[in-house]
């Protein structure tokens, strides 16, 4: 029985690593949003971090329209990168884990 335990506790650690190098790598995943009218482009790392933001001179000229534009294109990017990162996360988490009876959390 200590042995399964200990067999369990590094398959944890194993799976905790896996995570860990998974969250790296994301920070080097890059999403392009741009807005429909192709007048601002933002790039963001699977981590959601912002990289770049490119905005068209002509939207410059409206500060409010340019934050509209701002608000929904890094907000599509946003929910792009979640879901990239939550289905890589889970499958790394997923491969580390011990079978354990009972825990199928990552159906």
């Amino acid at each position: 029985m200590f042995g399964d335990m200990m067999n369990m506790m590094g398959k944890l650690k194993e799976a905790q690593k896996k995570v860990e190098e998974t969250k790296k790598r994301l920070d080097t995943v890059l999403i392009d949003e741009d807005s429909s009218d192709n007048k601002l482009k933002v790039t963001i790392t699977a981590n959601r971090e912002i990289k770049t933001i490119e905005i068209h001179d002509e939207l410059l000229e409206d500060k409010e329209q340019l934050e509209d534009y701002l608000v929904l294109t890094i907000n599509k990017a946003i929910q792009k990168a979640s879901k990239i990162n939550e289905a890589e996360l889970a499958a790394a988490a997923k491969d580390g884990l011990p079978n354990i009876p009972g825990m199928d959390i990552f159906k």
